[in-house]
């Protein structure tokens, strides 16, 4: 395949920036937060939930609309607010600017929402770069939110752009989102740089559904193809 026919699908907290040094910290506070206030529950019971549901179906957000009527937008506002972000963000430059001369389209697939989404981009240095920005208001079914790893969302978002799997690939930190999309046919690339070490521990072994370990973006420049 020519380069430039690939499509890469870019995660964002932990493959472009290093969200575990801050910002997830902050966003499990504010959605715990949300869950006393809104719930009624002690902390204690607030950050099982959380736990919980983000486990189950790979965002908070799925389990408080399910089981608890939650309105999407008014969680992602509240919870996303996290005033003081920016300062606290931080890429590698060298990697960043390979991945403005990686070749191919290049779009943004995020479990986070869009104003999120722009904040980092735009704190980072990656404004411009994509192509398009599919982030949590896009990931929806049948009025509920379906975000990575759901298959259904895949196949929506892919029709929806008119994406053949084969030729994309999916840049991931979370190893659950490759191997749906490994099963839909894309190529999956496991980014590990921001990953702590007793994540990357527990695996030895490259899974099956993971095409390369990479531990910079700059390593997708040098070798493209898969």
């Amino acid at each position: 395949m020519n380069p430039r026919d690939r499509v890469w699908l870019f995660d964002l907290d932990d493959t472009l920036h290093n969200a575990s040094h801050r910002a997830f910290r902050e966003l499990n506070a504010s959605m715990t937060a949300y869950i006393e206030t809104h719930l009624g529950l002690p902390t204690e019971e607030a950050v099982a939930l959380r736990t919980r549901y983000w486990l189950r179906y790979g965002a908070t957000l799925t389990g408080l609309q399910r089981h608890h009527g939650v309105k999407s937008a008014h969680f992602l506002y509240e919870t996303h607010r996290l005033p003081g972000l920016e300062a606290h963000l931080h890429g590698h430059a060298h990697d960043l600017a390979a991945l403005r001369r990686l070749p191919g389209r290049k779009f943004l697939m995020t479990n986070a929402p869009l104003a999120y989404a722009e904040r980092v981009l735009a704190a980072i240095g990656l404004q411009g770069v994509f192509e398009g920005l599919i982030c949590m208001e896009d990931m929806h079914c049948f009025g509920q939110s379906r975000p990575k790893p759901d298959a259904r969302m895949f196949r929506m978002v892919l029709a929806r752009l008119k994406l053949n799997p084969s030729r994309c690939v999916l840049v991931e930190d979370t190893l659950e989102h490759q191997k749906t999309a490994h099963g839909l046919g894309m190529d999956t690339v496991w980014m590990q740089r921001w990953l702590r070490q007793a994540r990357r521990a527990r695996l030895n072994r490259r899974p099956v559904y993971v095409g390369r370990r990479v531990r910079s973006l700059a390593a997708l420049v040098r070798s493209p193809h898969f």
